[in-house]
């Protein structure tokens, strides 16, 4: 799912997801809310608190009389030991402020969040080699795609670290992991685009023998480059946005149909200065 099925879905209401500019780098957010999510037909809103910190940070100019509207995005989903995972971000129409991966354990009745948001980060695809290894990709935006990194889980989900791709020595961190996968754990590829404007080559393709611990640069290229086994979209989950309701729909294939198992609204709570005593 892209920013611009995101703006057709909430026409009117949020603008393509862009980055943000002129910004401080991005840092680690506190932990996610512990609050548990529950499904009951209607979509559930996610937790947010926009504190001073993020508005100072984002260079937001939010007003008690015009708050700055801030909404949800979800990427992608994917089912595996007993789990349903879903993967996004936390944006205003002009920045994007944390990074969201969401999981249930109970085939979408409640829902929680296993991994701590991370402040101007998002999160898009998402792999489970198994019941227990998976990944979900990353980037940091500040101003510009950087620091493209992985969450990695060995036990079904329930906690994730982090992986850079870039080892501390690179003195070009600038970059989005475009596509990965994982043929076995110890096998991975990927491919970064530096993204226009970048110096040498734009796009590289990584692989890494110890399951993302550590990532080297296998070939350079001005032109696209392709994995050679793509990432597979799931054949029975998918994240449908839906108009009607303002929110993203997760959806299981039944046969020919497709059945809502939760749905996340896509409107925030907004931004705005706290209240003066």
């Amino acid at each position: 799912m892209n920013s611009c099925l995101v703006a057709a879905m909430v026409a009117g209401l949020a603008g393509q997801l862009v980055r943000a500019q002129d910004q401080p780098p991005a840092s680690a957010a506190p932990a996610a809310p512990p609050a548990m999510l529950e499904y009951t037909g209607k979509p559930m809103v996610l937790p947010f608190h926009c504190t001073p910190d993020d508005i100072e940070w984002a260079g937001l100019s939010c007003l008690e009389d015009e708050p700055c509207a801030v909404y949800l995005e979800l990427s992608a989903i994917e089912s595996a030991g007993g789990g349903i995972f879903a993967t996004g971000n936390i944006h205003t129409g002009a920045v994007t402020l944390y990074s969201v991966l969401v999981a249930s354990v109970d085939e979408g009745r409640t829902w929680r969040e296993v991994h701590e948001r991370i402040r101007g980060a998002g999160l898009d695809h998402l792999q489970f080699l198994d019941g227990q290894t998976g990944w979900a990709s990353g980037v940091t935006f500040s101003p510009l795609p950087q620091d493209p990194f992985l969450l990695f889980t060995s036990d079904g989900g329930k906690t994730w670290r982090r992986q850079d791709i870039f080892g501390e020595s690179a003195e070009n961190r600038f970059g989005s992991i475009q596509q990965f996968h994982f043929s076995a754990k110890e096998a991975g590829s990927l491919i970064v685009d530096r993204g226009q404007g970048s110096d040498g080559d734009r796009y590289a393709l990584y692989e890494s023998p110890n399951a993302g611990d550590t990532w080297m640069i296998k070939e350079e290229s001005t032109k696209p480059l392709r994995l050679k086994r793509p990432p597979g979209a799931s054949a029975d989950w998918r994240v449908h946005a839906d108009g009607p309701t303002q929110s993203f729909r997760i959806e299981r294939r039944q046969g020919e149909s497709w059945n809502a198992v939760a749905a996340f609204a896509v409107k925030l709570a907004p931004c705005k200065p706290d209240a003066q005593p």
